[in-house]
């Protein structure tokens, strides 16, 4: 983490219902949702481009667009994608480009000065605020909003009680929505025997949204066990992935850490290779991980190309990309 960025940033930009219930979508063309969910970020960019060639004033390009530069490391495309969505929200409101612009603010605001922080903090909540006004069944907006409240400070416009309310009033609306947002208090209180029971009791169904959110709510709780040393239980959480969603590097990429953890990089190696093959796999550091494993079974060779390959990918987590490197320097 950047030394000058608090802390409460990271959630929210890192960052279902009722078969009767119309669910809202960010992305209404199935194949972009399908990329944007599988992280395949590159895709989306360049589909969304070339639909705004040809139309500088489809929203769904610019939202798609904007969603899909999130994470490129590359400042200027974040700027590139302000204009589309900012003239959209003023003149043709709508919770997707709400949505989109408050997650680039936040994203801004990530790498911003001590002195922009808190006017981008604002632009962040007044953004995700709207979103949910103009659509409150669009449950990405209300989620990244609820997550804000609870990490971002005071000072900065954080609220556990508005937090709870928006809580609150999904229940009515999306009650099994409403539990994987419980889910996120509970996991702000670190009570995660509640996390696990709000989990547990959400019924997905064949609801993509709620799948997709279902999974990175385990994910989320077997890397919390992992960091805590409690490999039973993270291995049994991850291994439930594998069964449940047989076609997502989660699992296998969730494992690998825990083989790690336990000694045995053989079979780490094996799981990493897995999760390469299968769908989500470019949100995982697997070349970092595979290198740190090839290293602890002594081959040097074979870690050298994983972590280079790594090291030369466009968009890397920071501190997986700093430890990559001092990984090779050790290797020079």
């Amino acid at each position: 983490m950047h030394p000058c960025r608090p802390r409460w940033l990271v959630a929210p930009v890192l960052a279902l219902s009722l078969a009767s219930l119309a669910q809202a979508q960010v992305l209404r063309d199935k194949q972009w949702q399908a990329w944007l969910d599988a992280g395949k970020t590159v895709e989306l960019e360049r589909a969304a481009q070339a639909r705004l060639k040809q139309q500088s004033d489809d929203d769904q390009a610019a939202v798609a667009f904007a969603l899909s530069v999130l994470d490129d490391p590359a400042t200027a495309k974040l700027e590139t994608a302000l204009t589309p969505l900012q003239v959209c929200a003023e003149k043709r409101p709508q919770a997707a480009c709400s949505y989109a612009l408050g997650r680039v603010y936040g994203q801004q605001a990530m790498s911003a000065s001590v002195f922009r922080l808190p006017g981008l903090a604002g632009k962040t909540k007044e953004q995700l605020t709207k979103a949910v006004e103009q659509d409150p069944t669009l449950f990405e907006a209300r989620s990244a909003l609820v997550q804000f409240y609870l990490i971002a400070p005071g000072i900065a416009g954080g609220s556990v009680p508005k937090a709870r309310e928006l809580v609150a009033e999904a229940q009515q609306r999306q009650p099994e929505h409403a539990k994987l947002l419980r889910y996120l208090l509970a996991a702000q209180d670190k009570d995660w025997v509640a996390v696990e029971r709000e989990l547990s009791g959400v019924k997905a169904g064949d609801d993509a949204l709620l799948q997709r959110e279902l999974r990175n709510g385990w994910l989320r709780l077997g890397s919390e066990y992992l960091e805590q040393k409690t490999l039973p239980k993270a291995r049994g959480i991850f291994e439930s992935l594998q069964r449940d969603y047989p076609q997502h590097a989660a699992g296998a990429y969730g494992l690998a850490r825990v083989l790690m953890e336990s000694n045995q990089p053989d079979e780490a190696i094996r799981q990493l290779e897995r999760a390469r093959a299968l769908e989500g796999a470019e949100r995982f550091p697997i070349d970092h991980r595979l290198g740190q494993a090839l290293l602890a079974k002594g081959d040097k060779a074979g870690a050298r190309l994983a972590l280079e390959r790594f090291v030369a990918g466009k968009r890397v987590n920071p501190r997986n990309l700093e430890d990559a490197k001092k990984l090779l320097a050790g290797l020079a």
